[in-house]
C-alpha cells in the first residue's frame, strides 16, 4: 500500500469503541502505517460488543498491526514514549481525563515530540461541565435533538438506525487530523485537533439546527416526509413502496406528468411549494392513490426518465444487489487466516491517481505485531519475552 496517499505517516491508535476506530480506518485504508495498541490479555468482547472475529470488528480495524502494552507500567509508559517520538499521529478516545491520568496527554506527548498531530473524539468536549461524562451514539442522539426530529409525529423519540453521531464524529476528526498534517507542512510544528460526539451530531442536524437559529423555529418529527420540501417522501405501489422527491415547482412538473396525472398540476391545493406544504397529507394520499396502480420497477422507470429523484426501498441484501453499487465495488474483498474470504464496508472516496488496492489487509489479530513493533524500536528476543512474562506486553 504505499502508492497510497498516506502511506509515508505513523499512526498509534489508542482508539476503542467506534468513534475514534472510524477515524483511524480512514487513516489506515488510505496508506498510514497504524499500530493498534491494545491493553494486555484483552480477548474478550470488543467495547462495541462485537468478538474480535465478528462482523463489526472485522470492518473497523481493517489495515493495521497490533500491539498490546500495558500503558499503566511504568516500563509500558516508556515503550509508548519512544514509538511517540517517531510518530506522526496518535488517535484516542478515552473519556476527557482518562489519558490525562495515563500520561499521553497531548502536551505530555509534544515535549517529545512536537511534530506530533494528536486527535481525540469524547462523548461530551475535552472540556466544561459534561466533559467527564461517559457518552455513546445514543445519547447523543437524544442530547443532540436528532432523537426528536425522526421518526413519525406521535410516536414519541425515534433513534436513527445507524450510530451516526459515532461515524460522523470519526469522519470530523479523521478530517481535523489531516487539516493539522497539512498545517504541519507550512509551520513544522503539530497540534491538538479534537471533535466530540454532541458536536458531530449537532453540525449533523444542518439546516434543521439553522432552523432554530436563524427563524425560530423547532423541528418535529416528518416521518418519511421531508419536512420542508414538499412532496418528498414515500409511496405506496402495487407490489411495495417507493421514494419520490420531486420538492420544487419544475420537479412538481414533471412528477406529476410522469405519473399520468395532470390533473394533479390542476388542484388548487397544489397551485404552489407553500400551498403543497400546508397542505402536505392530502397531497400525498392524491399521488399515492396513483402510485398504487402499477408496480415500484414501472413507476421508478418513467420518473427516472422524466428526471424525478426516485428509487426503491431496499433491504441491505438488496442494496448490495444493485447493479450500480456492484460497479462501484464498495463492498470490499479481504483475505482472513481465520475467517477466510470475507467482504467489509469500503471507501466512498475516489482518487483518481491512487485506486485503492483490489484487497484489503485483515484485521489483526491481539498483538500480532507486538514483537515486530518492539524489534523496530531495538528490543531482542530476550527483552520482549522479559516484558511478557512482566505482564507489560
Amino acid at each position: 500500500m504505499t502508492n497510497l496517499p498516506l502511506s509515508h505517516l505513523s499512526v498509534l491508535d489508542l482508539t476503542a469503541h467506534r468513534a475514534g476506530p472510524t477515524a483511524v480506518r480512514q487513516l489506515a485504508d488510505w496508506g498510514a502505517h497504524v499500530v493498534k495498541i491494545e491493553q494486555p490479555g484483552n480477548e474478550g468482547a470488543d467495547a462495541t460488543g462485537s468478538s474480535r472475529h465478528g462482523f463489526d470488528f472485522q470492518n473497523l480495524h481493517r489495515n493495521k498491526k497490533a500491539m498490546t502494552l500495558n500503558l499503566k507500567s511504568k516500563e509500558g509508559h516508556a515503550i509508548f514514549m519512544k514509538l511517540a517520538e517517531k510518530a506522526d499521529v496518535i488517535v484516542e478516545n478515552y473519556r476527557s481525563d482518562v489519558k490525562h491520568r495515563l500520561k499521553v496527554d497531548y502536551d505530555t506527548l509534544a515535549k517529545v515530540n512536537p511534530r506530533i498531530v494528536y486527535g481525540s473524539i469524547a462523548g461530551f468536549g475535552q472540556s466544561g461541565p459534561d466533559a467527564a461524562r461517559p457518552g455513546v451514539d445514543q445519547i447523543a442522539q437524544g442530547m443532540g435533538g436528532l432523537m426528536s426530529i425522526t421518526g413519525e409525529p406521535g410516536r414519541g423519540p425515534m433513534r436513527v438506525g445507524i450510530p451516526i453521531a459515532d461515524l460522523t464524529s470519526g469522519l470530523l476528526l479523521a478530517q481535523a487530523i489531516i487539516l493539522a498534517l497539512y498545517n504541519r507542512e507550512r509551520t513544522g510544528k503539530g497540534q491538538w485537533v479534537h471533535t466530540s460526539l454532541i458536536e458531530a451530531q449537532i453540525f449533523m442536524l444542518d439546516f434543521q439546527a439553522a432552523r432554530w437559529l436563524i427563524k425560530g423555529e423547532v423541528p418535529k418529527q416528518a416521518g418519511n416526509d421531508h419536512p420542508t420540501g414538499i412532496p418528498t417522501g414515500v409511496f405506496p405501489t402495487s407490489d411495495g413502496h417507493i421514494n419520490i422527491a420531486a420538492s420544487g415547482q419544475n420537479l412538481w412538473i414533471r412528477c406529476a406528468k410522469a405519473l399520468g396525472a395532470p390533473e394533479l398540476l390542476d388542484h388548487p391545493e397544489h397551485a404552489t411549494g407553500a400551498l403543497r406544504s400546508q397542505h402536505r397529507k392530502a397531497v400525498n394520499e392524491r399521488i399515492a392513490a396513483v402510485t398504487r396502480t402499477n408496480t415500484s420497477a414501472h413507476w421508478i422507470e418513467a420518473l427516472n426518465k422524466a428526471g424525478v429523484p426516485c428509487g426503491p426501498i431496499n433491504t441491505i441484501d438488496k442494496t448490495f444487489a444493485e447493479p450500480q453499487v456492484q460497479h462501484l465495488g464498495i463492498a470490499r474483498p479481504v483475505k482472513h487466516p481465520k475467517l477466510g474470504d470475507i467482504k467489509v464496508v469500503g471507501q466512498p472516496i475516489n482518487l483518481s491517481d491512487f485506486p485503492q488496492p483490489k484487497e484489503l489487509r485483515p484485521t489483526p489479530e491481539l498483538g500480532q505485531d507486538t514483537a515486530d513493533v518492539l524489534s523496530g524500536l531495538g528490543y531482542d528476543r530476550k527483552a520482549i519475552d522479559g516484558l511478557r512474562a512482566a505482564g507489560v506486553i
